[in-house]
């Protein structure tokens, strides 16, 4: 069994076509099927299902994916060990983002000065709900995710903490809370909510709270971005939990038409993590890039306290 084999079924089952695979892995796509049928002679079995559109995998095809990816990284990992040696961190990044990343928190800095000093590493950055980001990086599909993380998915994984920051209730002007000094849960009993898709660790957090409470809520918008939700808050469609450090200069047609009150009673805390596999599952370029993060975070922590003195 080659390697070359592995990598270009684990690119077939991942792009779902073999003229994008092949466009992925540089060669013709009847070099490509000729290598996939090599692997199903050495496996004993065939490993697609023929004439999908995209191409499905069989179940033996299911079984084999997370070994090869497995495979691969371990491969990655030896040759890694070798460059480093030299000094030199080479191969490639795949990391998950949620939508509020650079809101609260440098991401977009942390990750070109990371480029800079590692520029043999080919960085993919993905924008996705929380739950589906750290899904991926279970199944080995993303290297590491900056997210929240879901407790009960995170089995396997190193949980970094960047990020605390409490929930708040985000209201209109007008409404009957927006004078409140805080509130509790209780105190939205009935209220029309604006929240975020269910695949979000946000949601999961604020439903966690209030069946937690006891409290129940009517759902009358389902959104994917922090920029519609913000909007039908201005207008007074409803009311929402939202993280105190959400910037909200990035959405200007809501400035001044929102009102954020605190919650009182269970305290209701957003975390946003630097996650990643633990041990040796983990890819050299998301160990170093976790190592890149901690680093800066901890000296602007020192710098904002040496302003501060």
């Amino acid at each position: 069994m080659e390697l070359r084999h592995l990598r270009h079924f684990v690119a077939l089952a991942e792009e779902g076509t073999f003229t994008a695979a092949a466009a992925r892995e540089l060669i013709v796509q009847s070099g490509l099927s000729t290598s996939v049928r090599a692997l199903e002679k050495d496996v004993g079995a065939p490993l697609f299902v023929r004439g999908t559109r995209p191409v499905r995998l069989t179940a033996e095809g299911e079984a084999l994916l997370p070994a090869a990816r497995r495979a691969l990284d371990a491969v990655e990992a030896v040759q890694q060990t070798v460059r480093d040696v030299h000094g030199v961190l080479s191969g490639r990044l795949r990391i998950g983002v949620i939508e509020t990343s650079g809101h609260t928190l440098p991401f977009g800095a942390w990750l070109a000065q990371f480029s800079r000093e590692h520029p043999a590493i080919s960085i993919t950055v993905r924008q996705l709900p929380a739950v589906r980001a750290l899904e991926l990086v279970g199944q080995g599909e993303l290297d590491c995710a900056l997210v929240s993380a879901v407790p009960g998915l995170t089995a396997g994984l190193q949980v970094v903490q960047l990020l605390s920051e409490p929930m708040m209730l985000a209201c209109s002007p007008g409404h009957r809370l927006a004078g409140a000094t805080s509130v509790e849960l209780e105190d939205l009993e009935g209220e029309r909510f604006v929240d975020m898709d269910p695949g979000w660790a946000v949601r999961v957090l604020v439903d966690d709270a209030f069946r937690a409470a006891g409290v129940t809520r009517k759902m009358v918008y389902e959104v994917n971005e922090w920029a519609i939700a913000l909007g039908l808050l201005a207008a007074g469609m409803g009311v929402a939990l939202v993280p105190s450090g959400l910037d909200f200069s990035l959405h200007p047609d809501t400035a001044g038409s929102l009102r954020l009150v605190p919650l009182r009673g269970a305290p209701l805390t957003r975390h946003v993590d630097l996650v990643l596999p633990k041990g040796h599952g983990a890819a050299p370029a998301a160990v170093r890039f976790a190592q890149h993060v901690s680093a800066s975070r901890r000296l602007n922590l020192t710098r904002r306290e040496a302003t501060r003195s």
